[in-house]
């Protein structure tokens, strides 16, 4: 089976409670009629006051308002997760006390891009060693047509997260495509398991998911080098276990 069919959920979506502008409910709601068994709400986090981002007041009343409606909807999980900002020592936005009790934790740089190759990489690393990190998002902070992406040593990141059993994104975002085809491909040889996702900011952003999965396709992945083809039972057991392999 191709990978577009294959796809059963979407792992990093942003709502009304960031910089999204819909409600937890209405993107799950979006992502149960377009067939989808789970979806992981990944709104951003707070420290840099920008996006809205959650403290960790306004995260522990996300994860109740998500148990709340995995009560009430039928026929779709909702995962609580939180894209947390890589800071530039590679320290992460949000205590790791919070952060452990997460369903999914996405990772990624969104400030201080100048930093030398040796620095960014070095930061990049330190996150994906951190326990709580099971994604690293959009790895090269690339945005199409205008930024570059950033300096930073792509093998190592590749090595480092078969090491620390780290997931990298194919962020399906038309501005981000990131990671590219090549570096699907290398991820893919090193066994590093990769996850498609969106990055929407609105329901039919959802859409989106068919850019990743040209990426994904470009990069000669198969279904099975992507963790969100797996039906939610075994995406449960792989977040489950993959943070006590780190």
């Amino acid at each position: 089976m191709c990978i577009r069919d294959s796809i059963k959920g979407d792992l990093h979506v942003h709502t009304g409670w960031s910089d999204g502008r819909d409600s937890i409910e209405a993107m799950a709601l979006a992502a149960k009629a377009r067939g989808y068994q789970y979806l992981g709400i990944s709104d951003h986090s707070g420290g840099r006051g920008i996006a809205h981002g959650l403290d960790a007041e306004r995260l522990k009343q996300q994860m109740l308002e998500i148990k709340e409606l995995n009560q009430r909807i039928d026929g779709i999980h909702i995962f609580a997760g939180m894209e947390v900002d890589i800071r530039a020592d590679g320290s992460l936005d949000m205590p790791d006390e919070l952060l452990a009790e997460l369903d999914i934790v996405t990772a990624a740089v969104h400030s201080g891009m100048n930093q030398s190759q040796e620095q960014m990489t070095a930061r990049v690393i330190k996150a994906m060693e951190n326990p709580n990190v099971d994604v690293l998002a959009h790895p090269t902070c690339r945005l199409l047509p205008g930024r570059e992406p950033v300096a930073i040593d792509m093998e190592a990141i590749f090595q480092a997260a078969a090491r620390t059993n780290t997931m990298l994104e194919i962020n399906g975002m038309p501005s981000r495509l990131d990671l590219k085809d090549i570096h699907a491909y290398r991820a893919k040889e090193l066994g590093v398991k990769l996850v498609l996702n969106t990055d929407a900011h609105g329901a039919e952003h959802l859409e989106f998911m068919r850019f990743g999965v040209g990426v994904a396709r470009r990069g000669w992945c198969q279904a099975q080098d992507i963790l969100n083809t797996q039906p939610l039972n075994e995406v449960m057991a792989y977040l489950a276990s993959g943070r006590g392999q780190k």
